[in-house]
Formats: C-alpha cells, sequence, structure tokens
C-alpha cells in the first residue's frame, strides 16, 4: 500500500488477545515493528462510541488492524444472535469511524469466510459476495462483518482511505479457544483425543488438570472417555465421539500463517497493484491454503499426533454443517504470497500449544 508502513509506524492491534490478534503482533515484532498499541477491553471497551473516540484522541495512530470481535462456534452463533450482531456492529463502526475522524489513513479489517452466501459455488471467489443467502446459523455474524467490509468500501469511496478487508478461512493455532461448548471444530478434536489418551493412560490427575485449565468436559465426552468425577476411570476402552459423518469438507490455516499474510498487505503495495489506481474495486481478499480436507481426514492425523490408540466413532445424528467450504485464494496467490504451515505440521504446533498450557 502505498502509505508505507515503516518499523516506526504507531500500529493500533484492536483485539490484542484473541487468537488473530496475538499472532498479528507476533508477526509484526518479529519483523522490527516496536510501536505496538493495545488496550484491554477493562481499558478500552470498544463497544462506546465515546471511549474510543477519547482513545483515537490521546493516541498518535498510523495504522489500524481490526481484529477484535465477537466470535464462536455454530451454537454460540445460532443461541446468542443478538449479541453477535450488535457487539460486532458497535465494535466495527466506533474502530472504522473513530480511525476515520482521527485522520488515520490506513486499516486492516479481519472478516470471515461465513460472509459468502450458504451456497456459493466451491472454491469462493470474493465476487460471490452478496450473490445468495447466508448459512441461517450464523447468519447475524455475516451480516456484521458484511457490513464491516461495506463500511470500510463507503469510506474509501468518499473519503479516499485505504482500508481494506481480509477474509480468512479456519484458523487454528497457538491461542485457540479450547472449551468444548464453544470451539471450533480442531481444538474440539484436540482435546477429545488428548482426554481420551489420558483416559487410555488412567490419568485421572492429567484429565483433572486439562479441565482445570480448558473448562468443564461435557456428559458426553466424559461418558465416552469412561471419567466419572467420583469413581475415576471407568472399566471400558475410552474412546472418541465426533459430530457428524466426518464427510464434510473444510480448509484449514494455520493462524501464524493468517498473520503473516495480514502483515504481507500491510507492508506491500499490494493493493495498489491489485486494484490498479482504485482501492474501492478490490477492497477485500481471501486469505487460505486453497485446498480442503474431509473431517475425517483430519481427524485421523490428529489421532496420530496426539498418540491415541482407540476407537473413533462419528455419530451421523449430529449435523456436518455445510458440505464443502473451500476459497479461491488466487488473488492472494497473484500478489505472491504462500502460506508456509502444512497441516501436519501446523497440527503438531498446535496440539504443543495446548500441552504446553496444562503444563505452565
Amino acid at each position: 500500500m502505498a502509505h508505507h508502513l515503516s518499523p516506526q509506524s504507531s500500529i493500533f492491534v484492536a483485539g490484542h488477545r484473541g487468537m488473530v490478534g496475538s499472532a498479528i503482533i507476533r508477526c509484526l515484532q518479529r519483523q522490527g515493528f516496536a510501536n505496538i498499541i493495545t488496550r484491554t477491553h477493562d481499558e478500552l471497551d470498544l463497544t462506546d462510541q465515546t471511549a474510543v473516540r477519547e482513545f483515537f484522541a490521546s493516541e498518535s495512530v498510523d495504522y489500524v488492524v481490526l481484529a477484535a470481535a465477537k466470535v464462536g462456534g455454530i451454537h454460540a452463533n445460532n443461541t446468542y444472535p443478538a449479541e453477535f450482531i450488535y457487539r460486532n456492529l458497535m465494535i466495527q463502526a466506533n474502530v472504522i469511524h473513530g480511525a476515520w475522524a482521527a485522520g488515520v489513513r490506513s486499516l486492516l479489517f479481519l472478516g470471515s469466510s461465513c460472509i459468502y452466501p450458504k451456497f456459493a459455488h466451491q472454491p469462493m471467489r470474493e465476487e460471490d459476495l452478496l450473490t445468495g443467502v447466508l448459512e441461517p446459523t450464523n447468519e447475524a455474524y455475516a451480516v456484521a462483518k458484511i457490513a464491516g467490509i461495506k463500511m470500510c468500501e463507503a469510506y474509501n469511496r468518499q473519503y479516499g482511505t485505504r482500508y481494506f478487508s481480509v477474509m480468512p478461512t479456519n484458523l487454528y493455532g497457538p491461542g485457540d479457544n479450547y472449551h468444548l461448548e464453544n470451539s471450533h471444530v480442531i481444538p474440539a478434536i484436540i482435546r477429545k483425543y488428548h482426554l481420551a489418551k489420558l483416559a487410555m493412560q488412567g490419568d485421572l490427575e492429567g484429565i483433572l488438570n486439562d479441565e482445570r485449565v480448558f473448562g468443564e468436559i461435557p456428559g458426553d465426552i466424559k461418558e465416552a472417555i469412561g471419567f466419572n468425577r467420583s469413581s475415576g476411570l471407568g472399566e471400558h476402552l475410552p474412546q472418541v465421539l465426533l459430530w457428524g459423518t466426518g464427510n464434510a469438507r473444510r480448509e484449514f490455516l494455520h493462524v501464524d500463517d493468517m498473520a503473516d499474510a495480514c502483515v504481507f498487505l500491510m507492508t506491500t503495495d499490494a493493493l495498489a497493484s491489485l486494484s490498479g489506481s482504485n482501492p474501492q474495486t478490490s477492497s477485500f481478499l481471501n486469505i487460505g491454503t486453497g485446498r480442503d480436507i474431509t473431517i475425517k481426514e483430519v481427524a485421523a492425523l490428529i489421532c496420530d499426533i496426539v498418540r491415541f490408540s482407540g476407537k473413533t466413532v462419528y455419530n451421523p445424528e449430529q449435523p456436518d454443517g455445510t458440505p464443502q467450504k473451500l476459497l479461491d485464494t488466487s488473488k492472494m496467490n497473484k500478489l505472491g504470497w504462500r502460506p508456509q504451515f502444512g497441516l501436519r505440521e501446523g497440527l503438531t504446533d498446535a496440539y504443543r500449544w495446548y500441552c504446553a498450557q496444562i503444563d505452565s
């Protein structure tokens, strides 16, 4: 981008404690950016317009990375749609408008691949946005994210800013959420295999430790691994219980690759070369690997990495979700960016981080 981000530039990363925000900070620091501004939720409530305006008035900011959002899996999206649409719309409106009002010319907004229509052709291209109905279970979240993209476009068109959005595919890696009530598919599978392995080893202490760090183990999982808080571990061989048929196809990107893509876009003239002289024509890009895999295949990989030798049982009564979700990443690839992590290597890294949290 033409504003030339330098190592001295002050960069405000909103949502720095989340998986994406923390990965972007790690990547910026590795590349020599030292002037990174962060605020915890207690220090700055991004849904509070006055507080956001005062923050921008008191800090000199050159670049904003908007990675703050209320996120969750299918269950959370379906149960709390009002919270998802309200919180995300407020955060985006306050930060984007606040940045513009304070004269910040450059902003990177983190979207999500759920913005695409439920029945979009695979792989999904940037042009497919708003060409069909959304998946009902996460419609509130998707509508908020679409509003964020369109808000960036509108400010570019009216005010000549360079506000840009990226749409990552399913992310995983360090900093992920492992709470089984509302985690995404990879952390849920990692944790289920790890717990089953501990049960297989008769490591009751390890299971209680895991529960202390990552939250309560739901009843069906306890039953599958034969765990009972009062009587310890049962007689039957522990097994891993997974939702659906395992045939749904998903694309997975390591969060450090995602962060690398963001910093790549922040520090190059990529946007200008992509859209010619008109930044509105291509205001967002898909970020992914361009390859997908079945849930069954990813589970088999995780099972191998965790070294669980027992049985995996699929429950076809539970939903698979969309049969396939794959992003067309050809525009990003054309700019010269490619992910570095292979899936096995990335999953091994995620499992290492998970184990380190329990041991610390």
